[in-house]
């Protein structure tokens, strides 16, 4: 499993941090608070100055009672839980999520594929650091394998040759196996394509199926094995630091800590702005999906998942069915995403061109958000002008098959301030200073 390799965790013994400054005070307070039974404290929160902030709580609020943490992380999501999960056994952890189950947006409507060859170099690389942990998840962290076969087909048309060139080559870097295929072998993987939009194809063999369920509810028992808590109907309404620590008023109740994971999803900025910070101009970008039924007879459990290259559609086996997607990405705002009529019937008539599939019936439609922020990578570090501020956010769709290098990384920037031994990166290429310049 993923174990951050970080050298300031010896001042967990000794009460000393190396790192000086603001950021020290955050490290300090946080290695101190493990030095304290493991057991939520209820009492009045020692505040440095009784001063209202802008957005914080009254002084009425603040002497209320609390309980106390080592992190709050907020957002119950797979890259929260993922966080929660890897700074569990260095201290308590509350999770604290605004709805009635934990993944209930963007996690729960994934297309639930591991694919090393997707995304930006950056997203990339954290993709194959995530495949030793999907492959040998932890002794008691699931009871069946996480990752299935199922492998990933980019297709295109003789026009398109340029593109799977491209793919090709791109994909070398990360996925030594990935291989060009011809027409025929093409519609040999997956027999509904059209001959026109399969006369050359790019496969990713070991592409697989991820039991995201699974996966997060994984994370959740770490978590709460370790004396953390998960709270669900639990919206953050006013954030406030007051000395070394961050408060938190939740559904009604008061929570206190050093340090502050904020991994809502859509709601990222909305959290940063409760605690009175810089928005990082994330943009939700809904994305919708349907259910077919497959051919009479066809065994599909054998198909991989099949991604047009000029990103029209992907299709893929799920559950019995046809899952298809016209990889649409229309900008909208944090919320429970519903599918627009317009993308459903776009994908159906997509399907119908590019396939020998009629769509008669669609079983299901859903929508689901990815987040993005201007350069599209990831927003993952601390807030430069909030010590202990820690963002997880801007994952933009590929936090499942991210997250179990995405939790490591940001466990490694809370209690030391640097990555993870062999991580391959800069830390300021996910710093939210990039974008604040």
């Amino acid at each position: 499993m993923f174990e951050p390799q970080i050298p300031g965790l010896r001042a967990r013994a000794t009460g000393r941090c190396s790192r000086t400054g603001a950021r020290s005070a955050v490290r300090d307070a946080v290695l101190l608070s493990f030095a304290t039974p493991a057991e939520p404290v209820a009492g009045r929160l020692r505040c440095r100055s009784t001063k209202n902030f802008a957005t914080g709580f009254s002084r009425k609020d603040r002497i209320g009672m609390s309980e106390h943490y080592d992190f709050l992380v907020v957002g119950g999501g797979i890259v929260g839980a993922s966080a929660a999960f890897h700074l569990a056994s260095h201290g308590r952890v509350c999770v604290l999520e605004q709805e009635s189950a934990a993944g209930y947006h963007s996690t729960g409507r994934s297309a639930a594929l591991f694919t090393e060859n997707y995304g930006t170099a950056l997203i990339r690389r954290l993709t194959v650091m995530s495949r030793e942990f999907l492959q040998s998840a932890p002794a008691g962290f699931v009871d069946h394998e996480l990752l299935t076969p199922r492998g990933m087909l980019y297709i295109g048309g003789r026009e398109h040759a340029a593109e799977l060139a491209k793919v090709l080559r791109d994909g070398r870097s990360v996925v030594p196996n990935i291989c060009s295929l011809t027409e025929r072998e093409v519609l040999a993987l997956c027999p509904i394509l059209r001959p026109e939009v399969a006369a050359g194809g790019v496969f990713e063999p070991d592409a697989a199926d991820l039991d995201v369920d699974a996966l997060l509810q994984g994370y959740l028992r770490g978590v709460r094995k370790s004396q953390g808590v998960v709270l669900t109907n639990a919206n953050v309404e006013r954030i406030e630091r007051t000395g070394s620590l961050w408060n938190i008023l939740a559904a009604g109740k008061r929570y206190a800590a050093p340090a502050i994971i904020n991994a809502a999803g859509a709601w990222c900025d909305v959290v940063a702005e409760r605690a009175g910070i810089a928005r990082i101009d994330l943009v939700p970008k809904r994305r919708t999906a349907i259910t077919l039924d497959p051919p009479v007879g066809a065994e599909i459990h054998r198909w991989p998942m099949v991604h047009h290259v000029d990103d029209s559609f992907y299709l893929k086996p799920e559950a019995g069915r046809i899952l298809a997607c016209p990889v649409d990405a229309t900008p909208t705002v944090p919320g429970d995403a519903q599918p627009d009529e317009y993308d459903v019937a776009v994908i159906a008539d997509r399907i119908d061109r590019a396939t020998t599939l009629k769509v008669d019936r669609i079983f299901r439609k859903w929508a689901g958000l990815r987040s993005f922020v201007s350069d599209g990578d990831p927003v993952i570090g601390e807030e430069p002008s909030a010590p202990g501020f820690f963002w997880a956010a801007a994952l933009g769709g590929y936090g499942v098959m991210t997250s179990p290098a995405v939790g490591c990384v940001v466990a490694a920037l809370v209690l030391s301030g640097s990555l993870p031994a062999g991580a391959g990166f800069d830390a300021r290429a996910l710093s939210p200073e990039r974008l604040r310049r």
